[in-house]
């Protein structure tokens, strides 16, 4: 009967639905159990069925392990007049090693016990200390935070060696060293202590890298600062206003033949440069090319001169990949920049300009 018992208690177990994935949070905290116990005795024992009770101390090894040590007391009912014994109670103390397999964690958790110790068996004509060797399942059941309700289903073997010698006497004067017993616990789970913080996953944050104020910034060094900038990227020399968009460009060192408006080849290389900065740079408004002259020769003469020569300059430029609309217009010697009655002064003054429209 006990046999059958038992195994239909283990099959409920195995057989039991997951209620839910194990926990990553384990608890190892140390923890105490107490328990009260009834004892379904082995008929071998010609007592009654029993009761008892006892104290657990474990500890929680991982997701599915728990070791424990068991205390118990237990009374087994009193013996039987078949035995031929004086009547009285049969009682047992003892405690056993525990180790627990739990299936998984979580608020309903059931688990696989083995354990083994020692008991001493105490009846009305003597005593007898044996091993006891235990098997079962159970569960535990969180009923709030840090307590838990918690049942098991036992085997019990108990071997109490050479009872021949200690009035174990059966009815049938037959010897018998072991028993076949069954207990049902009922208790609770209290750990001890603060349960520990689980580790919070270490977040890196990115280190910001300081931002130099735009105001001391100047990166296209057209004097002015980068709050203020609505045209990035300036070429290089040329005037702007007050948003740092470019007025007019003076290209030095542009120089041409004697009485003429072919380009010399020194003019040829500073014009690929400035070609490749407005091929280069966002802004395509139309440009105006001015040609300048110095007051040698009539106005009539400068002011074609000087139209041939900004003409020159723009089909050069638009030779060499500028989109930006380009019209020339020679102003002749009408708008100086320097003295002309120096030599410093009118080499200045012949000059070819760049004037962005719309600016």
């Amino acid at each position: 009967m006990i046999k059958k018992t038992l195994s239909a208690a283990i099959l409920a177990v195995m057989v039991a639905p997951v209620l839910a994935s194990a926990s990553d949070d384990i608890d190892t905290r140390w923890y105490v159990a107490p328990y009260g116990t009834f004892v379904m005795t082995d008929t071998d024992r010609k007592t009654d069925d029993g009761w008892g009770g006892g104290l657990a101390i474990g500890k929680m090894l991982n997701e599915h392990f728990n070791v424990e040590l068991k205390g118990f007391y237990q009374n087994l009912g009193n013996t039987s007049a078949e035995l031929g014994l004086n009547s009285g109670d049969v009682n047992m103390a003892g405690g056993t090693a525990d180790l627990q397999y739990y299936f998984f964690r979580d608020k309903f958790s059931p688990y696989a016990v083995v354990g083994a110790g020692a008991a001493n068996t105490s009846l009305p004509n003597g005593n007898h200390v044996g091993f006891i060797g235990e098997a079962g399942v159970g569960f535990t059941y969180e009923i709030c935070e840090g307590f838990f309700l918690r049942s098991d289903v036992r085997y019990r073997y108990n071997n109490n060696f050479g009872n021949d010698n200690n009035n174990f006497v059966l009815a049938n004067n037959s010897n018998n060293d072991d028993f076949h017993d069954m207990t049902v616990n009922v208790g609770f789970v209290i750990p001890l202590g603060e349960k520990a913080e689980k580790p919070q996953p270490k977040i890196e944050l990115p280190v910001a890298t300081p931002v130099p104020d735009c105001s001391t910034r100047d990166d296209d060094n057209d004097g002015v600062n980068n709050c203020l900038d609505q045209c990035a990227g300036t070429i290089a020399g040329a005037k702007v206003d007050a948003h740092g968009c470019p007025i007019s460009l003076e290209i030095k060192g542009v120089q041409f033949k004697y009485d003429s408006a072919e380009l010399t080849p020194n003019a040829k290389i500073i014009l690929d440069g400035v070609a490749k900065s407005l091929i280069a740079y966002p802004v395509k408004n139309d440009l105006e090319v001015q040609g300048h002259t110095s007051s040698e020769g009539t106005d009539n003469y400068n002011l074609r001169l000087s139209q041939k020569r900004s003409q020159s300059v723009a089909n050069y430029l638009k030779h060499q990949g500028v989109s930006n609309k380009l019209t020339a217009h020679g102003y002749g010697e009408s708008q100086p920049i320097a003295d002309n009655n120096t030599e410093a002064g009118k080499s200045r003054n012949r000059r070819v300009e760049l004037i962005w429209l719309g600016n």
